[in-house]
C-alpha cells in the first residue's frame, strides 16, 4: 500500500450520512492530523461556505478541522475563472446560485452584471426562478462563458432525493443549446485545483469517497488513486461491474492503514 502524503475526501456519505455521524470517519480524520497528512475535504457543494461545512462538522459530527481543509466546488468554480482573467476585477459575471457561491466568486473581485457578463456561472439556488433562468440564457446566448459549478442531479435531504445543481444547469444548456464547462466532481477540473491548492502531485494524493460516479471517477478522470468506502451509496454489485475498478476498496474507513 502506497503512503500517500495528502488526502482528497468527499463529505455525505463519506464523513457522514445525512445528519448520521460515522464513527469510523471520526478516527479516519483525527488519524490525519495525528500524522500531519494534509486533506482537504472535496465537496460538489456550492451553496456553503468553508466556514460553514467547519462549523457543521463540528456541532454535529464532533470532528474539529479548520477552513483551509474545506474546498468547494463554488471555490473551484471561482479558481478556474480566475486563471480565465488577467484580472478579475475588470471581469464581470452573472451567478444563479446561492450565497456561498457567490461570497467564492465575488472575493476574487468579480464584478456582478446581468447584462453582458464574461462568465454566466450556474449552480444549486434554492430560491430559483423563471427570470433568473432567463437572465443566464440570454446573456449565454449572447456570448458568455457558460459554466456548471457541478453535474448533480439530486441531493439527499430529509425529504428524499431534490433536485441538483446539474437539474438547474441542464436546464440553461436545453434553452441555450450550448455545453457548460462543469467543476464539479465527477470532473478532473475540480481534483486539478484541489492539488495546486494542497501543493501535491497525482502520484501523492488518494481521493476517498462513497460514490464511485462523482468521487471515484473524479480521481480516475483526474489519474490520482482512489479509495472507495462502502458506507454511503456505492454498492458492491454495483462497482463490480464497472470497468475501471478503484484502487483500493474497504467496508469502513476503520480498515484504512496508513504506511
Amino acid at each position: 500500500m502506497t503512503k500517500y502524503k495528502g488526502y482528497f475526501i468527499d463529505l455525505d456519505g463519506t464523513v457522514y450520512a445525512g445528519k448520521k455521524r460515522i464513527p469510523a470517519a471520526k478516527r479516519f480524520i483525527e488519524s490525519l492530523q495525528k500524522q500531519s497528512i494534509p486533506f482537504l475535504f472535496v465537496t460538489n457543494n456550492s451553496t456553503k461556505l468553508p466556514v460553514d461545512v467547519v462549523a457543521d462538522l463540528e456541532n454535529n459530527h464532533d470532528i474539529h478541522v479548520s477552513e483551509e481543509n474545506v474546498y468547494t466546488s463554488g471555490m473551484a468554480t471561482a479558481d478556474y475563472m480566475e486563471s480565465q482573467t488577467n484580472d478579475p476585477r475588470a471581469s464581470s459575471v452573472y451567478i444563479v446560485g446561492e450565497m456561498g457561491l457567490y461570497q467564492s466568486i465575488l472575493a476574487k473581485g468579480f464584478q456582478l452584471n446581468k447584462v453582458d457578463p464574461e462568465f454566466v456561472v450556474v449552480g444549486l439556488d434554492s430560491d430559483l426562478t423563471y427570470e433568473k433562468l432567463t437572465e443566464a440564457v440570454l446573456a449565454i446566448r449572447n456570448g458568455s462563458k457558460f459554466i456548471g459549478t457541478n453535474p448533480d442531479t439530486n441531493i439527499p435531504k430529509e425529504r428524499g432525493m431534490l433536485p441538483g445543481a446539474g437539474t438547474v444547469v441542464k436546464f440553461v444548456e436545453h434553452a441555450t443549446q450550448q455545453e457548460p464547462i462543469m467543476i464539479g466532481k465527477p470532473n478532473a477540473m475540480i481534483i486539478n485545483s484541489a492539488l495546486q491548492r494542497i501543493g501535491l502531485t497525482k502520484d501523492e494524493v488518494i481521493m476517498v469517497g462513497d460514490n464511485y460516479n462523482t468521487d471515484i471517477k473524479a480521481g480516475i478522470n483526474a489519474e490520482i488513486d482512489t479509495l472507495l468506502v462502502y458506507s454511503g451509496l456505492s454498492t458492491k454489485e454495483e462497482v463490480s461491474q464497472q470497468e475501471i475498478q478503484p484502487t483500493y476498496q474497504i467496508d469502513s474507513l476503520d480498515e484504512w492503514q496508513f504506511k
